[in-house]
């Protein structure tokens, strides 16, 4: 949670997440029920708790915390709970819970895991406590979690080099400043990705296609040009990288502009294409930095795993 000043209050921020994804996202919490005596968990085993059946209980609880997590803690975003399984193992006086929680949004559900985790234990606190004045919770944590950008934050790829090319017309005539083509190198960067070539050039396809013949190669195994994607006259930049893509991969700018069009109604406008030149692989992003942003975004570090699939490796 982001913490900003107003004449001297504090206000809390929810973290922005529209930047991100949405993906599988798998979390699982456990939490420990502890009684005091053997008769207890008898109890619990014969179904002869005076409140009730405490797995039944406890895990129907459990649920409703999962689902409602938002409600009740601030920063944690309101998200749909596609499945969710509590289960219970018995281990001498101790009863542990575990919750599994799955989504496919933006953000992950370790919270949600947690919580789950700690409502089925309060459920079986009350509905032992008649009966056990000893019972205690024990160890709410998360045991794992998967999904999302935080699997690959830490990757560098420092064995990939890439060139950065930016296609405009008045950037060339120095009439503008580059930010896009900056903007990307700058995010390789971040990726521990060297960048070998920055160059500009104007809306030309001859002068596009001969850039592109000249770094492909075994030095750059990923050349990005920015700019001339979109449908003004001078923006020609796929009829000139198009005819020479060996391997396109759509999906890849299926993606892009699936995710620019979620926060803005004309990235579909967006001509952009993709695949390898040899054995380099070639985007064609949109010439504005926001537009460069969100590709990176939606492609970045994971379009990168194609790397070792190009070379024969399994996913």
């Amino acid at each position: 949670m982001k913490t900003i000043h107003i004449n001297g209050k504090r206000i809390a921020n929810m973290v922005n997440i529209t930047k991100k994804s949405s993906t599988l996202r798998i979390a699982i919490a456990t939490a420990t029920v502890k009684v005091s005596k053997q008769e207890t968990i008898a109890a619990v085993e014969q179904r002869k708790i005076p409140k009730g059946d405490v797995f039944e209980f406890a895990r129907a609880a459990g649920l409703l915390g999962v689902k409602k997590t938002s409600d009740l803690i601030p920063d944690c975003h309101p998200l749909p709970i596609e499945y969710t399984s509590i289960t219970y193992e018995i281990d001498g006086l101790n009863i542990h819970i575990t919750v599994e929680v799955h989504t496919i949004y933006k953000t992950g559900v370790e919270v949600e895991a947690m919580h789950g985790a700690s409502i089925t234990a309060l459920t079986m606190y009350d509905m032992l406590k008649p009966i056990d004045k000893g019972v205690e919770i024990q160890n709410i944590r998360l045991l794992e979690k998967s999904g999302g950008k935080s699997d690959l934050k830490n990757l560098q790829f420092p064995d990939i080099k890439a060139a950065v090319v930016v296609c405009s017309d008045s950037i060339f005539a120095g009439k503008a400043q580059d930010t896009s083509g900056k903007a990307i190198v700058g995010l390789l960067e971040q990726l521990g990705i060297e960048t070998l070539k920055y160059e500009i050039l104007p809306d030309e396809v001859d002068s596009i296609k001969e850039k592109a013949i000249e770094l492909c190669g075994i030095e750059h195994q990923l050349l990005i040009f920015t700019g001339g994607t979109g449908l003004s006259p001078r923006d020609v930049t796929p009829e000139a990288i198009s005819p020479l893509i060996e391997r396109k991969i759509d999906g890849i700018m299926e993606t892009a502009r699936r995710y620019g069009q979620e926060r803005m109604p004309y990235a579909m406008l967006s001509r952009g294409v993709a695949g390898f030149i040899g054995e380099t692989l070639v985007l064609t992003f949109p010439g504005s930095k926001t537009g460069v942003e969100e590709y990176m975004s939606a492609l970045f570090p994971q379009l990168l795993h194609l790397f070792k699939i190009n070379k024969g490796q399994k996913h």
